[in-house]
């Protein structure tokens, strides 16, 4: 079979996986607090951006619309670099992250998908910078709202009525907009790493990763089709993560939780260019509000906001298991068993 049959395969399978079970770090608010509006308004205006991120990136990145975060996954192929050969079983972790994503689980995109193609080093790397990045927004997050939630939110809850002022709609969408280009950024590796990549060299040394036009344009257009399939389905199963939180209805609310969210993930795209988990970074964010509302609002119990937290680190602590062990077997299975192709 065909190098690049794997390789597409297994990029619809990840575009398709990654962009349902992100939209609700990414787009979720966006989306819960503009149900007054058809979703094909809302798809447009992402879709907008996702074009504008991707063409900026490709362009000024040489031919990565990663945004240089596919550098890492060059192989040595003597004495030159070249992309990751796509078998048959990378197929297997965006797919088996296509069906978490059904069952409303908020796995890590980065850790499902990358993992498998990275190497011992990377892994540490990718897992100490998402360990750091949730420890982080949890911090934000919990002083953020402990100043908040005696102010802010609790005006916001008596004033629910003024919640789409002209201000506040514009400064949503200002932020959406900011937060959904960061976080492609960050995670156009999870979906590109299928795609044929050509690794050359670079001053100084080191390698760089491009991939050919007709590559990365279709597979833009893949994106933007499974984009509006997720807003079309109002996010999918796994918003019911995001609905089970305070407030995150509120056009206000959603703002300033898009704008510290995006933040978050720009200051760690500057830190470095090792892939991390955004999902990591939004459940820690959304763990230290929620801790720091209930203590000071008592809008819900400690022990119940620590079932939810629990709960949802619980699961992105599955996701990454689940990674690991596909990452580890099967590249093992591929060795004992052959499949003709």
């Amino acid at each position: 079979m065909d190098y690049n049959i794997f390789a597409i395969v297994g990029f619809l399978f990840a575009a398709y996986a990654v962009v349902g079970n992100d939209a609700l770090q990414t787009l979720g608010t966006f989306i819960n607090s503009n149900k007054r509006l058809h979703w094909t308004v809302l798809y447009l205006f992402a879709a907008s951006i996702l074009v504008v991120v991707f063409v900026y990136g490709y362009v000024t990145s040489g031919g990565d619309p990663a945004f240089d975060r596919l550098n890492r996954f060059g192989v040595e192929n003597g004495g030159a670099v070249t992309g990751p050969a796509v078998e048959w079983y990378h197929i297997l972790p965006p797919l088996t992250l296509l069906f978490l994503t059904r069952l409303g689980i908020p796995v890590s995109t980065t850790f499902m998908v990358l993992t498998i193609f990275a190497s011992t080093a990377n892994l540490q790397s990718m897992l100490i910078k998402s360990g750091l990045g949730y420890i982080v927004a949890f911090g934000v997050g919990g002083l953020t709202y402990a100043i908040l939630a005696p102010t802010l939110e609790r005006f916001f809850i008596k004033t629910k009525d003024q919640q789409y002022a002209a201000g506040w709609v514009v400064l949503q969408w200002m932020t959406t907009a900011y937060l959904w280009g960061v976080w492609l950024m960050q995670d156009f590796a999870n979906i590109f790493i299928f795609l044929p990549l050509e690794y050359v060299p670079v001053d100084g040394g080191g390698y760089m990763a491009t991939i050919s036009p007709i590559y990365a344009y279709g597979g833009l257009a893949a994106i933007a089709v499974f984009l509006a399939v997720t807003f079309a389905n109002a996010g999918g199963p796994v918003q019911r993560i995001l609905k089970s939180k305070t407030s995150v209805t509120d056009i206000r609310s959603a703002t300033i939780i898009d704008f510290m969210f995006g933040t978050i993930l720009f200051v760690f795209k500057e830190m470095s260019d090792i892939p991390m988990s955004t999902t990591w970074v939004f459940l820690g964010l959304i763990a230290g509000r929620e801790y720091a509302i209930a203590t000071i609002d008592k809008v819900r119990p400690i022990a119940a906001t620590s079932k939810i937290v629990l709960s949802d680190a619980g699961k992105a602590i599955i996701g990454l298991i689940i990674s690991v062990v596909l990452a580890l077997g099967l590249p093992w299975l591929a060795s004992q068993v052959t499949f003709g192709f």
